[in-house]
């Protein structure tokens, strides 16, 4: 849903023809990210975390666990500068139909202006944290091959390793 997003987003900056088509997908979309990432925020404070693979250094796991934590607050901030940036532009947040949220902030053509810089901001963030990521994740599952991928599937990965703090075997 979060790639989705960020590529409707793009494609309504880029395209104007589409526009209104691409709003009425990006809104209740973005509702919908929030709504699960708090619902994923929950569980993750009540669940434990499998290890990190012994291969990763210290600061490898402070940046990974920062960078997790990063890709949270954008997945709660983006949604609600978005809904905040409608609100003060005194545009309806029509999610389906007749179904309108609220408007969370008042209007104020200033605000608005600003929210709609910030979310532009955060959506470019984003995109960066998560090509990072994705890049850390490939480097791990293709390069090093220590079953870090085992950490963030529920499905099992196959390792070339045997990694103690890992649930895959090499096979």
């Amino acid at each position: 849903m979060v790639l989705t997003m960020l590529f409707i987003g793009i494609a309504m900056v880029a395209s104007l023809g589409n526009y209104h088509k691409l709003v009425s997908l990006h809104r209740p979309l973005g509702i919908a990210i929030l709504i699960l990432a708090v619902v994923r925020l929950i569980n993750r404070m009540f669940t434990t975390l499998p290890p990190f693979p012994a291969t990763m250094s210290q600061w490898e796991r402070r940046v990974a666990t920062a960078s997790e934590r990063w890709l949270y607050a954008l997945m709660l901030a983006l949604p609600l500068v978005g809904w905040g940036m409608l609100s003060a532009g005194n545009y309806p947040i029509v999610m389906f139909g007749p179904v309108h949220l609220p408007p969370i902030l008042p209007a104020n053509p200033l605000l608005y202006t600003v929210l709609r810089k910030a979310h532009t901001v955060l959506a470019i963030l984003f995109f960066l944290t998560i090509l990072a990521h994705l890049t850390a994740v490939l480097f791990h599952t293709l390069v090093m091959r220590d079953g870090l991928l085992n950490r963030m599937v529920p499905w099992p990965v196959r390792s070339t390793k045997t990694n103690p703090n890992s649930n895959s075997q090499p096979k």
